[in-house]
Protein backbone atom coordinates (compact mmCIF):
# COMPACT_ATOMS: atom_id res chain seq x y z
CA UNK A 1 0.00 0.00 0.00
CA UNK A 2 1.08 3.26 -0.86
CA UNK A 3 2.07 6.14 1.95
CA UNK A 4 -0.50 8.42 3.07
CA UNK A 5 -0.16 12.21 1.23
CA UNK A 6 -1.36 14.70 3.70
CA UNK A 7 -2.07 17.84 1.89
CA UNK A 8 -4.13 19.68 4.27
CA UNK A 9 -1.51 21.57 6.11
CA UNK A 10 -3.68 24.94 6.50
CA UNK A 11 -6.02 23.02 8.20
CA UNK A 12 -3.92 21.40 10.74
CA UNK A 13 0.22 20.42 10.85
CA UNK A 14 1.80 17.57 12.89
CA UNK A 15 3.10 18.46 15.58
CA UNK A 16 6.86 19.16 15.59
CA UNK A 17 8.82 16.28 17.85
CA UNK A 18 10.77 19.36 19.62
CA UNK A 19 7.22 21.39 20.60
CA UNK A 20 6.27 17.86 21.73
CA UNK A 21 9.29 17.18 23.57
CA UNK A 22 9.36 20.96 25.37
CA UNK A 23 5.32 19.89 26.80
CA UNK A 24 6.06 16.83 28.39
CA UNK A 25 7.69 18.14 31.51
CA UNK A 26 4.57 20.46 31.96
CA UNK A 27 2.28 17.25 31.80
CA UNK A 28 4.03 14.99 34.53
CA UNK A 29 5.31 15.15 37.66
CA UNK A 30 8.46 17.65 36.81
CA UNK A 31 6.49 20.98 36.09
CA UNK A 32 2.97 20.50 37.39
CA UNK A 33 2.26 23.95 39.31
CA UNK A 34 -0.37 26.17 39.03
CA UNK A 35 1.38 29.14 37.58
CA UNK A 36 -0.42 31.66 40.03
CA UNK A 37 0.80 29.89 42.76
CA UNK A 38 3.80 31.34 44.57
CA UNK A 39 4.92 28.43 45.33
CA UNK A 40 8.10 26.57 44.09
CA UNK A 41 5.81 23.77 41.49
CA UNK A 42 4.27 27.23 40.58
CA UNK A 43 7.39 29.47 39.99
CA UNK A 44 8.46 26.38 37.91
CA UNK A 45 5.75 26.64 35.83
CA UNK A 46 5.62 30.50 35.98
CA UNK A 47 9.27 30.16 34.35
CA UNK A 48 7.86 28.26 31.46
CA UNK A 49 5.23 30.04 30.73
CA UNK A 50 7.16 33.47 30.87
CA UNK A 51 9.57 31.50 28.22
CA UNK A 52 6.80 31.03 26.32
CA UNK A 53 5.94 34.12 25.93
CA UNK A 54 9.27 35.53 24.91
CA UNK A 55 9.46 33.36 22.30
CA UNK A 56 6.28 34.17 20.38
CA UNK A 57 6.78 37.68 20.77
CA UNK A 58 10.70 37.38 19.41
CA UNK A 59 8.98 35.46 16.42
CA UNK A 60 7.10 38.11 15.62
CA UNK A 61 8.55 41.19 16.17
CA UNK A 62 6.83 41.84 19.34
CA UNK A 63 6.79 42.69 23.18
CA UNK A 64 6.39 39.87 25.49
CA UNK A 65 4.08 42.01 27.37
CA UNK A 66 1.86 42.09 24.61
CA UNK A 67 1.48 38.72 24.06
CA UNK A 68 -1.89 36.93 25.69
CA UNK A 69 -2.17 33.55 25.33
CA UNK A 70 -5.94 32.37 23.89
CA UNK A 71 -7.41 28.87 23.05
CA UNK A 72 -6.93 29.01 19.61
CA UNK A 73 -7.10 31.62 16.64
CA UNK A 74 -11.31 31.20 16.94
CA UNK A 75 -10.76 32.94 20.28
CA UNK A 76 -8.02 35.56 19.21
CA UNK A 77 -10.44 36.69 17.07
CA UNK A 78 -13.47 37.14 18.63
CA UNK A 79 -11.01 38.57 21.60
CA UNK A 80 -9.74 41.01 19.19
CA UNK A 81 -13.08 42.14 17.40
CA UNK A 82 -15.52 41.81 19.58
CA UNK A 83 -13.54 42.95 22.71
CA UNK A 84 -12.32 46.00 20.83
CA UNK A 85 -15.38 46.78 19.94
CA UNK A 86 -16.71 46.42 23.73
CA UNK A 87 -13.63 48.60 24.74
CA UNK A 88 -14.56 51.12 22.07
CA UNK A 89 -18.43 51.07 24.19
CA UNK A 90 -16.37 51.80 27.54
CA UNK A 91 -15.17 54.44 26.10
CA UNK A 92 -18.42 55.93 24.73
CA UNK A 93 -16.99 55.32 20.86
CA UNK A 94 -19.36 54.08 18.29
CA UNK A 95 -19.54 50.05 18.60
CA UNK A 96 -18.88 49.09 15.18
CA UNK A 97 -16.91 46.54 13.97
CA UNK A 98 -15.82 46.15 10.04
CA UNK A 99 -13.89 43.65 8.17
CA UNK A 100 -13.40 41.99 4.63
CA UNK A 101 -15.84 39.88 2.64
CA UNK A 102 -13.30 36.50 3.09
CA UNK A 103 -12.61 36.70 6.43
CA UNK A 104 -12.54 33.52 8.60
CA UNK A 105 -16.19 32.58 10.19
CA UNK A 106 -14.41 33.55 13.60
CA UNK A 107 -13.61 36.98 12.51
CA UNK A 108 -17.29 37.35 10.57
CA UNK A 109 -19.29 35.41 13.74
CA UNK A 110 -17.63 37.80 15.93
CA UNK A 111 -18.42 41.43 13.76
CA UNK A 112 -22.40 39.47 13.59
CA UNK A 113 -21.68 39.21 17.77
CA UNK A 114 -20.95 42.92 17.73
CA UNK A 115 -24.00 44.02 16.05
CA UNK A 116 -26.43 41.70 18.08
CA UNK A 117 -25.04 43.63 21.52
CA UNK A 118 -26.18 46.47 20.27
CA UNK A 119 -23.38 47.79 17.70
CA UNK A 120 -23.12 47.35 14.40
CA UNK A 121 -20.89 45.72 11.28
CA UNK A 122 -19.86 46.48 7.81
CA UNK A 123 -18.35 44.13 5.19
CA UNK A 124 -15.85 45.76 3.18
CA UNK A 125 -15.75 43.78 -0.66
CA UNK A 126 -13.11 42.43 -2.34
CA UNK A 127 -11.77 42.01 -6.29
CA UNK A 128 -11.91 39.25 -8.05
CA UNK A 129 -8.79 37.90 -6.86
CA UNK A 130 -9.92 38.51 -2.95
CA UNK A 131 -7.87 41.60 -2.20
CA UNK A 132 -9.28 43.94 0.16
CA UNK A 133 -11.18 46.45 -2.13
CA UNK A 134 -9.02 49.99 -0.48
CA UNK A 135 -11.22 52.55 -1.77
CA UNK A 136 -14.17 51.03 -0.15
CA UNK A 137 -11.78 50.45 3.13
CA UNK A 138 -11.51 54.25 2.97
CA UNK A 139 -15.23 54.67 2.96
CA UNK A 140 -15.77 52.37 5.72
CA UNK A 141 -13.24 54.63 8.29
CA UNK A 142 -15.08 57.66 7.33
CA UNK A 143 -17.56 55.84 9.79
CA UNK A 144 -15.40 55.90 12.15
CA UNK A 145 -15.19 51.70 13.50
CA UNK A 146 -14.19 50.51 16.59
CA UNK A 147 -11.95 47.96 14.32
CA UNK A 148 -11.58 47.05 11.32
CA UNK A 149 -10.31 43.54 10.71
CA UNK A 150 -8.60 42.25 7.49
CA UNK A 151 -7.20 38.49 7.31
CA UNK A 152 -2.97 38.89 6.69
CA UNK A 153 -3.57 35.21 4.31
CA UNK A 154 -6.82 33.81 3.26
CA UNK A 155 -6.60 30.83 4.62
CA UNK A 156 -8.49 28.92 1.43
CA UNK A 157 -7.05 30.95 -1.25
CA UNK A 158 -3.23 31.69 0.38
CA UNK A 159 -3.96 35.10 -1.33
CA UNK A 160 -2.22 37.85 0.37
CA UNK A 161 -3.55 41.32 1.64
CA UNK A 162 -1.71 44.33 1.26
CA UNK A 163 -1.59 44.83 5.45
CA UNK A 164 0.76 47.18 5.45
CA UNK A 165 -1.20 49.53 3.61
CA UNK A 166 -4.49 48.62 5.16
CA UNK A 167 -2.56 49.42 8.63
CA UNK A 168 -1.06 52.72 7.01
CA UNK A 169 -4.66 53.90 6.21
CA UNK A 170 -6.40 52.59 9.52
CA UNK A 171 -3.99 54.40 12.00
CA UNK A 172 -4.08 57.39 9.79
CA UNK A 173 -7.91 57.50 10.60
CA UNK A 174 -7.05 56.61 14.23
CA UNK A 175 -9.25 53.24 14.19
CA UNK A 176 -7.59 49.75 15.73
CA UNK A 177 -6.66 47.47 13.13
CA UNK A 178 -6.35 43.52 14.00
CA UNK A 179 -5.10 40.92 11.32
CA UNK A 180 -5.16 37.47 11.53
CA UNK A 181 -2.32 35.85 10.99
CA UNK A 182 -2.68 31.99 11.67
CA UNK A 183 -1.81 31.25 7.73
CA UNK A 184 0.51 33.91 7.76
CA UNK A 185 3.26 33.00 10.52
CA UNK A 186 5.63 30.52 9.35
CA UNK A 187 4.49 31.30 5.76
CA UNK A 188 5.54 34.90 5.23
CA UNK A 189 8.19 37.10 7.51
CA UNK A 190 6.38 38.15 9.86
CA UNK A 191 7.45 41.43 12.12
CA UNK A 192 5.39 43.80 13.80
CA UNK A 193 7.83 46.25 13.91
CA UNK A 194 6.87 47.22 10.11
CA UNK A 195 3.69 46.63 9.86
CA UNK A 196 1.21 49.10 11.37
CA UNK A 197 -1.14 46.56 13.04
CA UNK A 198 -3.06 46.66 16.83
CA UNK A 199 -4.02 43.05 17.06
CA UNK A 200 -2.93 39.86 15.67
CA UNK A 201 -4.34 36.64 16.24
CA UNK A 202 -2.04 33.21 16.07
CA UNK A 203 -2.75 29.81 16.12
CA UNK A 204 0.04 27.03 17.30
CA UNK A 205 -1.36 24.35 15.32
CA UNK A 206 -0.67 25.57 12.05
CA UNK A 207 2.95 25.85 12.96
CA UNK A 208 3.68 22.88 14.63
CA UNK A 209 2.81 23.22 17.90
CA UNK A 210 -0.49 21.25 19.71
CA UNK A 211 -4.24 21.91 19.34
CA UNK A 212 -5.84 24.28 21.53
CA UNK A 213 -3.96 27.00 22.14
CA UNK A 214 -3.17 30.56 20.60
CA UNK A 215 -2.33 34.00 20.87
CA UNK A 216 -3.69 37.82 20.55
CA UNK A 217 -0.75 40.57 20.34
CA UNK A 218 -2.35 43.46 21.78
CA UNK A 219 -0.47 46.67 21.36
CA UNK A 220 -1.99 48.51 24.65
CA UNK A 221 -4.07 46.70 27.09
CA UNK A 222 -6.59 49.27 27.07
CA UNK A 223 -7.57 48.23 23.12
CA UNK A 224 -9.44 45.04 24.03
CA UNK A 225 -11.97 44.36 26.87
CA UNK A 226 -12.01 40.38 28.19
CA UNK A 227 -14.68 38.17 26.85
CA UNK A 228 -13.75 35.71 30.06
CA UNK A 229 -14.49 37.23 33.50
CA UNK A 230 -13.22 35.49 36.36
CA UNK A 231 -9.40 35.95 37.43
CA UNK A 232 -6.35 38.20 37.08
CA UNK A 233 -4.02 36.05 34.88
CA UNK A 234 -2.44 37.70 31.53
CA UNK A 235 -3.67 41.41 33.34
CA UNK A 236 -7.21 40.33 32.80
CA UNK A 237 -7.19 40.45 29.26
CA UNK A 238 -7.90 36.83 29.21
CA UNK A 239 -8.07 35.51 32.84
CA UNK A 240 -8.13 31.62 33.71
CA UNK A 241 -5.43 29.07 34.62
CA UNK A 242 -3.38 29.20 31.66
CA UNK A 243 -2.69 26.08 29.79
CA UNK A 244 0.79 25.70 30.38
CA UNK A 245 2.02 23.00 28.00
CA UNK A 246 0.11 24.23 25.47
CA UNK A 247 1.67 27.49 25.80
CA UNK A 248 5.38 26.26 26.51
CA UNK A 249 5.07 23.70 23.09
CA UNK A 250 3.85 26.96 21.05
CA UNK A 251 6.44 29.05 22.36
CA UNK A 252 9.05 26.23 20.68
CA UNK A 253 6.68 25.59 17.94
CA UNK A 254 7.14 29.58 17.39
CA UNK A 255 10.41 29.79 17.24
CA UNK A 256 10.98 27.11 15.08
CA UNK A 257 8.92 28.48 12.44
CA UNK A 258 10.29 32.21 12.59
CA UNK A 259 13.99 30.59 12.33
CA UNK A 260 13.20 27.96 9.15
CA UNK A 261 10.55 30.36 7.72
CA UNK A 262 12.71 31.69 4.64
CA UNK A 263 13.80 28.09 3.61
CA UNK A 264 10.28 26.54 3.94
CA UNK A 265 8.46 29.26 2.09
CA UNK A 266 11.37 28.83 -1.01
CA UNK A 267 10.70 24.67 -0.46
CA UNK A 268 7.21 25.08 -0.92
CA UNK A 269 6.73 27.67 -3.62
CA UNK A 270 8.53 25.35 -6.01
CA UNK A 271 6.65 22.13 -4.92
CA UNK A 272 3.23 24.55 -4.98
CA UNK A 273 4.25 25.67 -8.31
CA UNK A 274 5.27 22.49 -9.89
CA UNK A 275 1.89 20.77 -8.60
CA UNK A 276 -0.08 23.80 -9.95
CA UNK A 277 2.02 23.29 -13.43
CA UNK A 278 1.37 19.63 -13.63
CA UNK A 279 -2.28 19.85 -12.56
CA UNK A 280 -2.94 22.38 -15.19
CA UNK A 281 -1.42 20.37 -17.93
CA UNK A 282 -2.99 17.25 -16.94
CA UNK A 283 -6.53 18.62 -16.44
CA UNK A 284 -6.49 21.82 -19.25
CA UNK A 285 -9.65 23.50 -18.17
CA UNK A 286 -8.58 23.68 -14.48
CA UNK A 287 -9.43 27.20 -12.63
CA UNK A 288 -6.64 28.20 -10.27
CA UNK A 289 -8.05 30.70 -7.64
CA UNK A 290 -6.39 33.83 -6.88
CA UNK A 291 -3.62 33.24 -9.50
CA UNK A 292 -3.16 36.93 -10.49
CA UNK A 293 -2.45 37.87 -6.90
CA UNK A 294 0.56 37.73 -4.39
CA UNK A 295 0.24 34.33 -2.38
CA UNK A 296 1.44 32.26 -0.29
CA UNK A 297 3.56 29.40 -1.13
CA UNK A 298 1.91 26.66 0.88
CA UNK A 299 -2.01 26.69 -0.96
CA UNK A 300 -2.85 26.00 -4.08
CA UNK A 301 -6.87 26.04 -4.56
CA UNK A 302 -8.05 25.27 -7.74
CA UNK A 303 -11.96 24.63 -9.40
CA UNK A 304 -12.55 21.57 -11.33
CA UNK A 305 -15.27 22.77 -14.17
CA UNK A 306 -18.32 19.78 -14.04
CA UNK A 307 -17.51 18.65 -10.54
CA UNK A 308 -18.37 19.24 -6.65
CA UNK A 309 -15.71 19.47 -4.21
CA UNK A 310 -16.83 16.81 -1.71
CA UNK A 311 -17.18 13.98 -4.43
CA UNK A 312 -13.43 14.75 -5.47
CA UNK A 313 -12.27 15.13 -1.60
CA UNK A 314 -13.91 11.55 -1.31
CA UNK A 315 -11.68 10.04 -4.46
CA UNK A 316 -9.05 11.87 -3.25
CA UNK A 317 -9.24 9.98 0.19
CA UNK A 318 -10.34 6.70 -1.55
CA UNK A 319 -6.69 7.29 -3.01
CA UNK A 320 -4.79 7.57 -0.56
CA UNK A 321 -5.03 11.92 -0.39
CA UNK A 322 -6.23 14.51 1.85
CA UNK A 323 -7.17 17.51 1.14
CA UNK A 324 -9.73 20.01 1.57
CA UNK A 325 -12.44 22.49 0.55
CA UNK A 326 -14.49 25.79 1.19
CA UNK A 327 -17.73 23.97 0.21
CA UNK A 328 -19.80 22.95 3.28
CA UNK A 329 -22.63 20.08 2.61
CA UNK A 330 -25.68 21.48 4.30
CA UNK A 331 -29.32 19.76 3.92
CA UNK A 332 -27.97 17.29 1.10
CA UNK A 333 -27.00 20.44 -1.27
CA UNK A 334 -23.20 21.52 -1.76
CA UNK A 335 -22.87 25.53 -0.50
CA UNK A 336 -20.20 27.41 -2.39
CA UNK A 337 -17.55 28.96 0.04
CA UNK A 338 -18.10 32.54 1.14
CA UNK A 339 -14.73 33.52 0.18
CA UNK A 340 -14.91 32.84 -3.57
CA UNK A 341 -18.48 34.11 -4.15
CA UNK A 342 -17.06 37.24 -2.47
CA UNK A 343 -14.70 36.88 -5.17
CA UNK A 344 -17.30 36.70 -7.93
CA UNK A 345 -16.64 32.99 -9.07
CA UNK A 346 -19.52 31.82 -10.30
CA UNK A 347 -21.54 28.75 -8.17
CA UNK A 348 -20.89 26.17 -10.38
CA UNK A 349 -17.27 26.72 -10.55
CA UNK A 350 -17.00 27.40 -7.19
CA UNK A 351 -18.76 24.35 -5.51
CA UNK A 352 -15.86 22.22 -7.30
CA UNK A 353 -13.10 23.95 -5.30
CA UNK A 354 -10.61 21.91 -4.19
CA UNK A 355 -7.80 23.13 -1.35
CA UNK A 356 -4.19 21.86 -1.15
CA UNK A 357 -1.90 23.33 0.97
CA UNK A 358 1.87 21.78 1.72
CA UNK A 359 4.08 21.87 4.97
CA UNK A 360 6.59 20.84 6.50
CA UNK A 361 6.85 16.99 5.96
CA UNK A 362 5.94 18.34 1.91
CA UNK A 363 7.77 15.83 -0.24
CA UNK A 364 8.58 15.62 -4.12
CA UNK A 365 6.87 12.17 -3.59
CA UNK A 366 3.93 13.76 -2.45
CA UNK A 367 3.29 15.55 -5.49
CA UNK A 368 4.13 12.61 -7.51
CA UNK A 369 1.60 11.08 -6.46
CA UNK A 370 -1.40 13.75 -6.54
CA UNK A 371 -0.33 14.11 -9.86
CA UNK A 372 -0.90 10.84 -11.00
CA UNK A 373 -4.23 10.31 -8.90
CA UNK A 374 -5.99 13.73 -9.42
CA UNK A 375 -6.30 13.78 -13.44
CA UNK A 376 -7.89 9.85 -12.70
CA UNK A 377 -9.94 11.22 -10.35
CA UNK A 378 -11.61 13.99 -12.00
CA UNK A 379 -11.66 11.50 -15.05
CA UNK A 380 -14.15 9.44 -13.41
CA UNK A 381 -16.08 12.46 -11.43
CA UNK A 382 -17.17 14.08 -14.46
CA UNK A 383 -17.97 10.60 -16.03
CA UNK A 384 -20.61 9.84 -13.17
CA UNK A 385 -21.46 13.76 -14.29
CA UNK A 386 -21.88 12.71 -17.94
CA UNK A 387 -19.10 15.17 -18.55
CA UNK A 388 -16.09 14.98 -20.94
CA UNK A 389 -12.59 15.21 -18.78
CA UNK A 390 -12.02 17.60 -20.97
CA UNK A 391 -14.64 19.97 -19.83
Amino acid sequence: MQPFVYLDHAATTPVRPEARDAMLPYLGEQAFGNPSSAHQAGRTSRAGLDRARRQVAQAIGAEPGQVFFTSGGTEADNLAVLGAALAARDGGKLMRAAASAVEHKAVLAAAHAVAHFGGSEESIPVDRNGVVDLDHLDQALTRRPAVVSVMWVNNETGVIQPIAEIGRRCRAAGVLFHTDGVQAFGNLPLRLSEIPCDLLSLSAHKVGGPKGVGALMVRSRDMVHPLIQGGSQQAGIRPGTENISGAVAFGCAAELAARDQPEHARHLAGLRNELRDRLRAAVPDLFVVGESAERVPHILNVCVPGADSETLLIHLDQAGIAASSGSACTTGAVEPSHVLVAMGIPRDLAISAVRFSLGRTTTEADIERVVGEFPRVVARVRSVAGISSHG
